[in-house]
């Protein structure tokens, strides 16, 4: 049977190194999982008690946009953030962010039309751009802009612009004024932005800033996976205009029909769960500080300190220019994993690894000792 070409997307490299780490782990072998961004936290006590007192209830489909209580919740959690007063009507409850990109990309974009992104960045949004036949374009950030884009790096001859703060995997941010820069151009030239901040609410010092705070002409995606430690219920949120919103649902409706409806109520939970997630946060930082400090002593160095996220995005250019096979070796020899550069930037991602601190400190301390050993024997 016939493939499509749209359809011959590039895999998700973080996930095949997971494959790798699986079979190792059914060898006997512990793996310190330092490769994927998933917090070691399960979702909060209150999310999973909300789902177990509704489990004797049906659980059926909800309205596409989402149970009309969690789409208020979040709306509060912007007053909350950033000082927003938000319709909770724009809010739109999505199978988790994957869900968001595929309905943004649906109801800015047509065939063809071309969508510029920061590199590094989410591999992901390039995949699912070619498989609805858009077409990328990279922007080569600098690590002097601490890999995020700037104004007249903006290419003219785009439809789009995706923005990611935190960024993964650098973990950097934007601030105010370099989102205004970057909105603002993009409004002149007729761009539509879309702002990735599924990674806010985990930020080490300055809080992290919407697109919302300078524009409501903006899509922005978030979920409850990172910050609410939920990466497996597959539910996130999208705020989008209001003159926007009722294509958003069209589309929602055929392509999901709703959200997971026992993730909703887990999530509308968790929105209440702030000292629980607030704890996990004191253990991110943990983890940033002794990375911060461990990896340019053994030999990973050129990071541009994550202001946010949970990731260190490392220039290894002096040890390989090929980190797919570097970050098999490490996996093979010290029984850690972590993500080759690849997945984020195709064309410099083969001198850079990411790692992510998203697990225990106990599991962060156990790698920074592997990987000590590792180095030293090399």
């Amino acid at each position: 049977m016939r493939q499509s070409q749209r359809g011959q997307v590039d895999p998700f490299i973080v996930m095949d190194v997971m494959e790798s780490a699986r079979r190792l782990e059914a060898q006997g072998r512990l793996v310190i999982h330092m490769e994927v961004g998933q917090p070691a936290t399960g979702a909060p006590r209150a999310a999973r008690e909300a789902l177990q007192a509704h489990l004797d209830l049906p659980l059926g489909y909800t309205v596409a946009l989402g149970l009309p209580e969690l789409r208020a919740g979040i709306a509060r959690l912007y007053r909350d953030w950033y000082g927003l007063d938000l319709d909770p009507a724009r809010v739109i409850v999505t199978p988790g962010s994957s869900g968001a990109f595929m309905l943004a990309f649906s109801a800015l974009f047509d065939a063809g039309d071309r969508v510029a992104l920061g590199e590094p960045g989410y591999p992901s949004y390039r995949q699912i751009m070619r498989a609805m036949s858009l077409q990328p374009v990279g922007i080569q950030t600098e690590a002097a802009n601490r890999y995020q884009p700037v104004p007249d790096q903006i290419p003219e001859d785009v439809q789009g612009l995706m923005l990611a703060s935190p960024g993964n995997p650098s973990g950097t941010m934007l601030g105010l004024d370099q989102y205004r820069g970057l909105l603002d151009r993009a409004a002149g030239a007729g761009v539509s932005v879309i702002s990735d901040e599924i990674y806010h609410g985990l930020s080490y010092g300055g809080r992290c800033h919407s697109a919302l705070e300078v524009s409501d002409d903006v899509y922005v995606i978030n979920s409850f996976s990172k910050y609410f430690s939920m990466t497996g219920w597959r539910v996130g949120w999208m705020v989008v205009p209001e003159d926007h919103i009722r294509t958003i649902e069209r589309i929602a409706q055929n392509m999901f029909i709703c959200p997971p409806h026992a993730s909703q109520i887990a999530a509308l939970a968790a929105l209440d769960a702030v000292e629980e997630c607030e704890a996990n946060l004191a253990v991110y930082a943990e983890n940033r500080h002794l990375l911060l400090k461990a990896l340019p002593q053994i030999g990973f160095s050129g990071i541009a300190p994550p202001d946010g996220a949970f990731y260190m995005y490392c220039d290894v250019s002096e040890l390989t220019d090929n980190s797919l096979g570097f970050a098999a070796e490490i996996l093979e020899k010290a029984g850690v994993a972590v993500t080759p550069g690849l997945d984020f930037d195709p064309v410099r991602g083969r001198s850079t690894l990411r790692f992510s601190y998203a697990r225990s400190t106990q599991d962060i301390a156990e790698g920074i000792a592997r990987l000590t050993r590792f180095m030293a024997d090399r």
